[in-house]
């Protein structure tokens, strides 16, 4: 634990203007990002005695090991820097409103040349007209089952749309009249987007329109005794009225506003929104955080705007935001949003009528939705923290292991051998620092000599970013083990590919002082690996010849679930009802499932490679146009240079390249098949280049493949 008063900055040093601030851990990771209207009043509050803390800021301030600024000018300037931060550093002390992307909305792609109805969650495109946010998708299908009555525009797929453009047959929705099939050309480009825009104005609230449009259309059918026809538009009225009903009408002006409503403990706040567009309720979302820095409602309002709005522009920002407190200060905020609309946005507190009346219903469910998320929580919470605390008793550490990395090997009768690395906080896992890893310092088959170099590895990385900080004096090219400094072994990242020479010796490039998250740049307080004793074993005492002796290690076998310790001749068996054991299974798991995904992305590649990729400098389109040209290897390894010369994009070196590489791997003799004695000879097209250890891979036996470990 860090005393503030060891990093304090000196009297005069900060400036009295608005900004922003960074505190940083002793890994100079960015664990808090603040704003202020005077940095020198702001961060004095943190620097007095401790005991006046509130213990959150306690904590914040005690496990930071420094504190920098950035002036701005404006507050504005101030507030939009600090979303950014927080959603690049992700800092673990401010607070994070979870399930943020996951609600669904209604998407017309108006880019395209037929617009179509779906479904869409994630960050919004350009070009797409969005409607939502929906509470569930299935509310969403609802409604546009009831108006493609009306509004018959395309929902289809890419793929359905092209094989029904293909064929000249559109699918069922075309034969029922909820599609208009512009895939068989029933209707033009143009009409067909008309239609699309009337659908998105049906559900931006212009209601009105249609339905005394199509009230009109049917009186006059009926009138021309087409009875039939009136019959149908009363249907579409009908349908169209039920869907306005899913949405009633909440405030008579034709309001366009969100509601926001706070409800918090000490602990947690629920953030609920209402969407209002057209006076009716079009969309509900909520998000739960924990209250990890002392912060008042005003304060996880501006929290929750900038979450809101803070990649939205134009009419995303509705005229008129409705919140429980406002901002200290307001104007800025205010600014802010007006700024992201390009129009002026009013935010304020409601005071009477219907919108406060409506607001009292948002805080309800704010209420509601906390009360739920602690019934399930609570359980999970004490869990977790349950299950450290018996690992960290059963292991004997001084205090609960937060950070946890699992190391697991795998591979196919010794081929493809690779490991993986994932990491548990808080019990809880961390996808975006699981790393991938190459064996690469021998051949075979050998878990614990893999486990020693992949332990060699991660850790050699985690000194050089020690030595690159000032915190380590050791050096990088002292061997280990026999072996050469941390450019042996670079760990691989997400795409399992080694890194180019000039990425920082294999450390992906990242600047020492910015407090973005770097690979293998913070320890863990306990390394687990998927093995029994010889891999603990392995796995120490990699971590002995690199001077590392405050990290613990433990195993985990699978045969018995039996928890091994280094030295020790007999291993931990916890109860099956502990959770602690539970813990370990789940990391070890996870470790097992991510190891043996990427070894099987691994062999598959091996296995669909051909000839043509041992050629240096032949890309895939060059590939195909070689395949295309010739119609198999075959044919292409009898073809003279200059026939390969004339495979446009293939110059004399290349077809010279081709030649050598082809008969360096030409067949010794020809296939035979052994059940008849007689000569295959396949003339089939090779579409990709491949060797025919595909074919024989896809008719593996299950009881082969389960031999991966």
């Amino acid at each position: 634990m860090a005393d503030p008063s060891s990093y304090r900055p000196r009297p005069g040093e900060i400036p009295d203007s608005p900004g922003v601030y960074r505190f940083r851990d002793e890994h100079r990771r960015v664990i808090y990002v603040g704003k202020a209207k005077s940095l020198r009043q702001r961060l004095a509050n943190y620097f007095q005695d401790l005991a006046n803390l509130h213990p959150r800021t306690r904590s914040m301030v005690t496990t930071a090991a420094s504190v920098e600024w950035t002036v701005v000018s404006t507050e504005v300037e101030a507030l939009q820097l600090e979303y950014s931060w927080i959603k690049e550093y992700d800092p673990r002390f401010n607070v994070k409103y979870r399930d943020d992307k996951s609600y669904p909305y209604l998407a017309v792609t108006m880019n395209d040349e037929f617009p179509r109805v779906q479904v869409m969650r994630g960050h919004k495109k350009k070009g797409v007209r969005y409607f939502g946010p929906y509470a569930h998708a299935w509310a969403i299908r609802d409604t546009v089952d009831l108006l493609l009555r009306v509004f018959p525009v395309r929902t289809c797929s890419a793929g359905v749309f092209k094989n029904a453009e293909r064929t000249g047959r559109p699918c069922l929705l075309g034969y029922i009249g909820k599609c208009s099939a512009p895939c068989v050309g029933r209707i033009s480009p143009e009409d067909h987007y008309e239609l699309a825009e009337e659908f998105c104005d049906f559900m931006a609230g212009r209601t009105g329109t249609y339905l005394r449009r199509l009230e009109r259309q049917m009186a006059e059918a009926s009138d021309e005794m087409e009875y039939e026809r009136a019959a149908r538009l009363r249907d579409d009225v009908g349908a169209l009225k039920k869907a306005m009903e899913k949405n009633a009408v909440v405030l008579a002006d034709a309001t366009d506003a969100d509601l926001i409503a706070v409800a918090e403990d000490e602990l947690e706040a629920a953030v609920q929104i209402f969407h209002v567009r057209g006076g009716r309720v079009r969309g509900q979302r909520g998000w739960v955080t924990d209250k990890v820095e002392e912060i008042t409602t005003a304060a996880l309002v501006e929290h929750a705007l900038q979450q809101l709005y803070g990649e939205e522009t134009g009419d995303a920002v509705p005229k008129e935001v409705l919140v429980p407190a406002l901002p200290d200060p307001v104007e800025p905020v205010q600014e802010w949003l007006t700024g992201r609309r390009g129009a002026n946005v009013s935010l304020r507190i409601p005071q009477r009528g219907d919108k406060k009346a409506l607001m009292e219903t948002v805080q309800r469910n704010a209420q509601q939705a906390l009360v739920l998320h602690k019934t399930k929580r609570a359980s999970d919470l004490t869990t977790r923290s349950r299950a450290l605390e018996e690992i960290a008793d059963a292991l004997g550490l001084d205090s609960a292991p937060l950070r946890i990395e699992c190391y697991d090997i795998s591979h196919l009768q010794g081929d493809d051998v690779v490991a993986s690395m994932v990491v548990f906080e808080d019990g809880l896992q961390r996808k975006n620092e699981y790393r991938r890893f190459q064996i690469k310092g021998f051949a075979g088959q050998d878990d614990v000599r893999s486990m020693h170099e992949v332990i060699t590895r991660r850790f050699r990385r985690y000194l050089a970013e020690k030595e690159k900080s000032g915190e380590w004096a050791g050096s990088d090219d002292t061997p280990v083990n026999g072996t050469p400094g941390p450019a042996d072994g670079v760990p691989l990242g997400a795409s399992g590919v080694a890194p180019a020479s000039g990425e920082d010796d294999g450390i992906i490039g990242l600047k020492d002082d910015d407090g973005r998250p770097r690979k293998f740049a913070y320890p863990p307080q306990l390394v687990v690996v998927d093995g029994g004793r010889p891999q603990v074993a392995a796995a120490r005492r990699a971590l002995d010849e690199l001077g590392i002796d405050d990290i613990a290690v433990c195993g985990l076998a699978k045969r018995l679930e039996e928890v091994w310790v280094p030295g020790e001749e007999d291993p931990l068996v916890l109860p099956r009802s502990s959770e602690g054991l539970y813990l370990l299974q789940r990391v070890r798991d996870e470790a097992h499932r991510f190891a043996i995904t990427y070894q099987r992305a691994k062999r598959a590649k091996r296995l669909r490679s051909g000839p043509l990729d041992e050629v240096p400098g032949l890309g895939e389109t060059r590939k195909q146009a070689l395949i295309k040209h010739f119609g198999s290897v075959k044919r292409l390894r009898a073809a003279t240079i200059e026939q390969i010369q004339e495979v446009p994009g293939i110059g004399r070196k290349t077809a010279e390249t081709i030649a050598v590489a082809l008969a360096r791997s030409a067949p010794a003799a020809p296939a035979v098949n052994t059940a008849t004695g007689e000569i295959i000879d396949e003339e089939e097209p090779d579409t990709t280049g491949g060797s025919s250890g595909e074919s024989v891979s896809a008719g593996l036996p299950d009881d082969r493949r389960g031999q991966e470990t």
